[in-house]
């Protein structure tokens, strides 16, 4: 069977005609329950360290840490892809640390510190934002049909309502970050970037061998979209059907309608998933 290469990116049309609206599935035991998530309301996030043990932290984009030279030799840290990757080489007091933006967003300020019990959990933990103060993200929002106002946008115009962006607009931003050129993003303020657990999933399709991965989110008003890679780990194709999705979706677009056998060339694609509460929430 010939097999065709993923596209550079997804067309509007293919968007408006895969879109599945409505869409409310049961919802599974499974969902990811062990990450941990802080909300940066401005005020420090204490955290401590299990001495000996790696723990991870998310946040919503990519981070640059500032370490204090007196845990230099304490701490080891490691940061990609806006996870920070933090292990205790032996016990320290609270220790006030900045992580900053890339994108020169802000700070997110962490008291740190490290112990040496067995009692202390090791589970990731994922920083979020409080409504109102998003990370922006990158990327091209157009002024589609189906946008609805917003209001408190610090870069609108005075006397207008700035717009969110809705359903097919989501879609389109998410495929674009995934597979436009870097040269054809453009600002949009209207969305911004969220973080999100990358736990593999295993029973996102009912019935199916397949394993999905958040690569991921971003949010716009009420909404939020993300994005998973799919991959069949089954020795049969799999036919994507967004009916047999589990959890509760607003609107769900396959990047492709096919997955060939698990070692094929067209074995991993990628869905889009729109809902209106974030994504564990939503599974």
């Amino acid at each position: 069977m010939t097999t065709t290469s993923p596209l550079p990116f997804i067309k509007t049309e293919l968007l408006s005609a895969l879109l599945c609206f409505g869409i409310t599935c049961s919802q599974p035991t499974w969902a990811d329950t062990g990450v941990e998530r802080l909300f940066w309301d401005k005020v420090p996030l204490r955290i401590t360290l299990p001495v000996g043990q790696e723990r991870l932290v998310s946040f919503p984009g990519d981070v640059r840490v500032g370490i204090p030279q007196p845990l230099t030799s304490k701490l080891r840290t490691q940061s990609h892809a806006g996870t920070v990757y933090w292990l205790a080489k032996e016990a320290f007091d609270s220790q006030r640390i900045e992580v900053r933006d890339i994108s020169g967003q802000g700070i997110v300020l962490i008291d740190l510190s490290a112990q040496q019990s067995p009692d202390l959990p090791d589970n990731p933990i994922e920083i979020l934002f409080k409504p109102g103060q998003p990370v922006p993200a990158a990327g091209l929002l157009s002024a589609d049909a189906d946008s609805t106002p917003a209001t408190n946008h610090r870069k609108s115009k005075p006397g207008k309502s700035p717009k969110t962006a809705g359903l097919v607009a989501l879609t389109r931003f998410a495929a674009q970050q995934l597979y436009a050129p870097a040269r054809l993003l453009k600002a949009a303020p209207a969305i911004q970037r969220v973080s999100v657990s990358q736990t593999r999933i295993e029973h996102l399709l009912r019935g199916e061998s397949l394993i999905a991965t958040p690569m991921a989110s971003w949010r716009s008003g009420i909404l939020y979209v993300t994005a998973l890679e799919i991959k069949n780990t089954g020795s049969n194709a799999i036919d994507l059907d967004p009916r047999q999705l589990r959890g509760q979706w607003r609107a769900a677009t396959f990047q492709h309608s096919r997955l060939h056998p698990a070692g094929s060339e067209a074995d991993t694609s990628a869905v889009y998933l729109i809902s209106d509460r974030p994504f564990h929430e939503a599974l």
